[in-house]
């Protein structure tokens, strides 16, 4: 009888509370056939629903099928739109590492990187690859955190980076030496304050703003590199145009002479 109420009632108006409702009945009833249908039907009505799809894995994994959890975790991720993306990569990857599955945990962060560089994910690798039972699990670590340093540092992302690098001198403190350490204590920034113009919507300005800024060591460093770059493109723009007039010239005098 609840069976074919829940039925009528999704029939009628499909929303998540009632097919959980009809799923967590089937479980009880261990009709776990007809779990799988409903979460099947219930992610064709919702497919950006992480915690769904993230359910039906787990029930997978519960029955033992593990293969189908993983089949289920690779259609979920592959999915165009999702409500919290990040939830359901952090479930694909402690499921992959329930399992022992390193290499695959592994790839599934290389993965993720792809399509987001945030300073959460490249913390979480790190502390995967310390956690991991692999030998040389602190160098792994180690080069996760320079990897990014420099992912951030390209894109500009001075918050995050800072972020980043207080968990890398953390992990030089507990499991690096005095060299390893004072590496990331040269790169750690320096808090300025700065003021910059505050322009209204219209455009007039309403005044100054103070904020803080971060200055990188790194960063610093290379910035008589980046002028000698700048000087050394202005030069050869300057030679080309200069080559470029004097082909004009040439070619003007070239003319004259022909025609006398």
């Amino acid at each position: 009888m609840a069976r074919k109420m829940l039925g009528m009632a999704l029939g009628m108006c499909p929303k998540d509370k009632l097919y959980r409702g009809y799923i967590d009945l089937e479980i009880q009833l261990r009709e776990f056939d007809r779990c799988r249908i409903l979460y099947e039907k219930f992610l064709e009505f919702g497919p950006e629903n992480c915690v769904t799809w993230m359910r039906f894995a787990e029930l997978e994994t519960l029955l033992g099928d593990t293969d189908r959890a993983r089949a289920i975790y690779e259609l979920a991720v592959n999915q165009p739109r999702l409500d919290m993306p990040e939830l359901l990569w952090k479930a694909y990857i402690d499921f992959e590492v329930s399992l022992g599955e390193t290499e695959k945990a592994r790839e599934l962060y290389e993965r993720l990187l792809e399509r987001t560089l945030h300073v959460k994910v490249w913390m979480s690798y790190a502390q995967f690859e310390l956690a991991s039972a692999d030998e040389s699990n602190v160098e792994l670590a180690r080069r996760v955190y320079e990897r990014a340093n420099l992912s951030l540092r390209g894109a500009n992302e001075k918050e995050e980076r800072v972020l980043l690098l207080e968990a890398w001198r953390e992990f030089e403190t507990q499991h690096g030496d005095e060299s390893s350490l004072n590496n990331v204590i040269k790169k750690m920034p320096r808090r300025v304050k700065k003021r910059q113009r505050v322009q209204a919507d219209d455009g007039t300005e309403e005044g100054w703003e103070e904020f803080f800024d971060y200055i990188f060591p790194e960063d610093e460093a290379t910035k008589p590199n980046l002028k000698l770059l700048e000087m050394a493109k202005a030069w050869k723009k300057q030679q080309q145009t200069n080559d470029e007039e004097k082909e004009g010239e040439d070619d003007d005098d070239s003319n004259s002479s022909s025609e006398s």
